[in-house]
């Protein structure tokens, strides 16, 4: 577990249990301090999906251009290639982070259908196995060995009852957080399968195709390091995979809606102490770049 700390966040990481690592990628708890009526404000870069359990925090959220919203207390957050205005009043909140993999094990539904969108996990019958540790988590003592116990309970629970790897599936994501691999023909020669087969597969558990999965672990990679160091110029983080910083700038307006300078003015209470909390617990400092099997090599 590590930690770290600003002005008025705390965010915490832990792993899970190694037989779940090719699943999810953390459970973290982001604790708020902030006066009464106040609000911590952020904005999510693209992720895999995440599970929030929001019973003691009040949140809103927004993904792209959509306006704010009152946040479930169970929040189910599928795959996204958008980023997530969001902000937290004081309190705490869990999460889950699945992998690509986890999702085809735990939800019976294609990631594709829930990309870029949330649901309240308390109304849609493809979370019900979620709801009862929302439940125990609501009535906690706030303690965060105890909360992070029943989440460990929970996912070996499910883990011994339903999860059926796809060993495409972990394949795809293995080549998603190369770097070397740059093109859909590079995934199809790598996972040995034809363009329609992986296209299937990539909306299934990756929640969207090929080609913009690439484009979206391009931007993340650069994202990673301008979070890891922000006094770096934008030109000396991008990815070498960019023909130029043009290319690179129209990446960033599609997944964040807005400029490279524009992202640099706004303040980040939470990312970018996350990036880091993140980076030492897990060696990525996204969940877009989590090795599916375990914990990532630093990089150089």
């Amino acid at each position: 577990m590590h930690s770290t700390r600003g002005k008025s966040v705390s965010v915490r990481f832990a792993l899970p249990a190694s037989e779940l690592r090719p699943f999810v990628t953390t459970y973290y708890c982001t604790e708020v301090v902030c006066e009464a009526g106040e609000w911590l404000e952020d904005y999510l870069h693209p992720e895999w999906a995440n599970f929030r359990f929001l019973s003691k925090v009040a949140a809103e959220g927004a993904i792209g251009s959509d306006s704010l919203a009152p946040s479930p207390a169970l929040t189910i957050t599928g795959p996204t290639s958008r980023a997530t205005r969001f902000r937290m009043s004081a309190g705490r909140a869990w999460g889950i982070g699945l992998l690509p993999l986890g999702w085809a094990s735990f939800v019976p539904e294609n990631a594709g259908d829930y990309a870029d969108r949330y649901v309240d996990g308390r109304m849609d019958p493809a979370f019900a196995a979620f709801v009862p540790l929302a439940d125990a988590l609501a009535s906690s003592s706030g303690d965060f060995a105890e909360e992070q116990a029943l989440i460990e309970q929970h996912m070996a629970r499910l883990f011994a009852k339903q999860l059926r790897p796809d060993p495409a599936i972990r394949a795809l994501n293995d080549a998603l957080v190369d770097p070397e691999l740059a093109s859909v023909a590079d995934l199809t020669q790598r996972l040995g399968m034809n363009v329609r087969s992986l296209e299937r597969l990539s909306n299934r558990a990756f929640g969207f195709s090929p080609k913009l999965l690439l484009r979206r672990q391009r931007f993340l990679r650069s994202l990673a390091r301008f979070m890891l160091d922000p006094s770096l110029k934008w030109l000396s983080a991008i990815d070498y995979h960019y023909h130029d910083q043009s290319h690179f700038v129209r990446d960033f307006r599609r997944f964040m809606g807005m400029s490279p300078s524009a992202y640099a003015k706004l303040e980040k209470p939470l990312l970018v102490a996350a990036a880091r909390a993140r980076m030492e617990a897990a060696g990525a400092a996204v969940q877009g770049l989590h090795q599916p099997g375990g914990i990532n090599c630093a990089p150089d």
